[in-house]
């Protein structure tokens, strides 16, 4: 591989119209959503421009999907607003320099995990996990909207603050601003899909609110985004202190590992509709340079966004040329053309937020999770609740943890049905005629113990459980030839068996399994427990074996 396919992402110039004309309308789509999460963050709208730039940026130019699109998303944009929040009330005059430090520091675990390679193993986690989290995102970034939806500032204390402060909320509403953002809203959810495939909704939404607002509403006391600071950002200088240590480098893992999920997920989606493969430990470093960036210059964090990377590929967008596109359009909005937003009223963005939660909501699942299982049900509305009102981090690795722990008792179950005591011929069909009479001719005094597929620890119960009667038998075949995978608890459990019997001076006889399973018996030493002889190849030769025993 040439120093550019290690380095940079890929790029090539045999489609360069559909590229750039992909960026153009990827911009399209990225600004409104940038202003908006920049807003809904707290760090305020520039912030969310400068994210979109640099993470698309340099997310195009280091990652490993040649068409994803890059930018401040809505997960990332709640995580983000309780960083800055919770770094905010701890140090007031530093907080915002230590939050964009958080950034960094996600971007340094993302890199630090491509770097090791464990970019697959991002993404393994039970669906029931991923759409309860998901959807719990969803639900925080609607309801952190309602106070700007309401015309009024977003009260402290995040979700809890804004539910317990929904009476005065209301009682203090601003009309003309809750009317601009509920037609906008109106808009967003009633406007036909033929148009949106030409225009974004957000963007009409966008221009629309505001020329009504400055043209009908030029003296209203309607709250607006004010004027943004043209040219380029200024360098944040990396800040910690000693107490909030710990916290700054959990946050900047949960943030990091966020990211690492919604690009993933997001490259997989531009896979599908390209039928290219994406490289994801070369994505998780591209995303992790881009959040580094983005924080050092005061930038939201970001990752794959789904709706741009679509709207990028459906425009014919085929390589990375087509996030340049897009991060040179939007330099040049911050550049020259910032002033033109200082009239767009927040309750707008607040619409456009508010419609991003109800996208985000796992809207199909979280209707039919009860049909497909009560489990997974429980784990989805779990982790949705726990994601809401408790804690991220907390949400996905209970959740995790419990449909893991489900999983493998239900793997357990099945694959306690693959732990047989064959006593005569009569007791399974799965011998052959040939050793079907050799067992015959044992009188029962041999028992054949077979064991079949991957065995995890849940079935060392099923094999204690026929170890208790070995004792019956002057002579036991342990056949373990149609095991492909053996972990550790088995291996002992397996080890435990062989014991008992050669301590009961009964004759056992291994047949070999095969790949994995070989090598960790053979490391654990199981095989010298018994004579080398009596480690077999074949279930011919180890009841052959067995049964000449029974006549010495």
């Amino acid at each position: 591989m040439d120093i550019q396919g290690r380095i940079f992402n890929s790029f090539n110039l045999s489609n360069l119209r559909g590229d750039i004309f992909g960026g153009l309308t990827a911009s399209v789509v990225s600004l409104p959503m940038a202003l908006a999460f920049g807003v809904a963050s707290g760090a305020g709208p520039v912030a969310g421009l400068y994210g979109a730039i640099l993470v698309g940026l340099f997310a195009a130019l280091f990652g490993g999907t040649s068409t994803l699109i890059s930018e401040p998303t809505g997960p990332m944009t709640v995580v983000m607003t309780a960083v800055l929040t919770t770094m905010m009330a701890a140090n007031p005059e530093n907080g915002l320099a230590m939050a964009f430090t958080v950034v960094m520091i996600a971007g340094l675990f993302q890199i630090l995990l491509g770097v090791l390679k464990l970019g697959k193993y991002i993404t393994l986690m039970p669906y029931s996990v991923i759409s309860g989290f998901m959807s719990g995102i969803g639900i925080i970034l609607i309801i952190l909207q309602i106070a700007p939806f309401l015309g009024q500032q977003a009260p402290a204390g995040g979700v809890t603050g804004t539910l317990s402060d929904l009476p005065s909320l209301w009682a203090n509403i601003n009309p003309l601003e809750t009317l601009l953002g509920a037609a906008s809203l109106a808009l967003l959810f009633l406007m036909p899909k033929a148009w949106a495939r030409i225009i974004p909704p957000q963007l009409i939404v966008l221009v629309v609110g505001t020329l009504v607002c400055f043209f009908l509403f030029k003296d209203a006391d309607i709250r607006k985004i004010g004027e943004i600071p043209l040219g380029l950002p200024s360098i944040t200088v990396p800040t910690f202190t000693q107490d909030q240590m710990i916290t700054m480098i959990l946050d900047g893992m949960v943030l990091g590992t966020l990211g690492c999920i919604d690009s993933l997920l997001t490259a997989v989606i531009a896979d599908s509709l390209t039928r290219q493969e994406h490289k994801s430990d070369k994505e998780l470093i591209g995303q992790g340079v881009g959040n580094i960036v983005s924080g050092l210059f005061g930038g939201l964090p970001g990752a794959g966004a789904t709706m741009g990377t679509v709207v990028n590929i459906q425009a014919g967008a085929r390589s990375a040329w087509s996030g340049v596109t897009r991060a040179v359009v939007l330099i040049v909005v911050v550049l020259g053309a910032a002033n033109l937003t200082q009239h767009i009223p927040l309750a707008v963005l607040a619409a456009i937020a508010i419609k991003v939660g109800f996208n985000i909501l796992d809207w199909s699942f979280v209707k039919r999770a009860h049909r497909v299982s009560r489990q997974a049900a429980f784990i989805m509305y779990g982790v949705m609740l726990l994601t809401v009102f408790f804690d991220l981090i907390v949400a996905v690795g209970l959740g995790v943890f419990i449909a893991n722990v489900l999983t493998i008792e239900r793997l357990s179950e099945l694959q306690t049905k693959n732990v047989k005591a064959i006593r005569d011929a009569g007791d399974d069909a799965l011998l052959t005629t040939d050793e079907k009479a050799i067992l015959d001719s044992t009188n029962e005094q041999v028992v054949l113990i077979y064991l079949s597929g991957p065995m995890i620890f849940g079935v060392s119960k099923a094999i204690a459980r026929e170890q208790n009667t070995i004792n019956q038998y002057k002579a036991i075949v342990l056949d373990l030839y149609d095991v492909p995978l053996i972990d550790t608890t088995i291996s002992l459990a397996i080890e435990n068996t062989i014991k008992d019997a050669v301590d009961s001076q009964r004759e056992v006889f291994v047949i070999k399994p095969h790949d994995q399973a070989k090598t960790s018996l053979e490391r654990l030493g199981v095989y010298q427990i018994i004579p080398a002889d009596h480690v077999c190849s074949t279930r011919v030769e180890a009841l052959e074996k067995a049964a000449a025993t029974l006549e010495s």
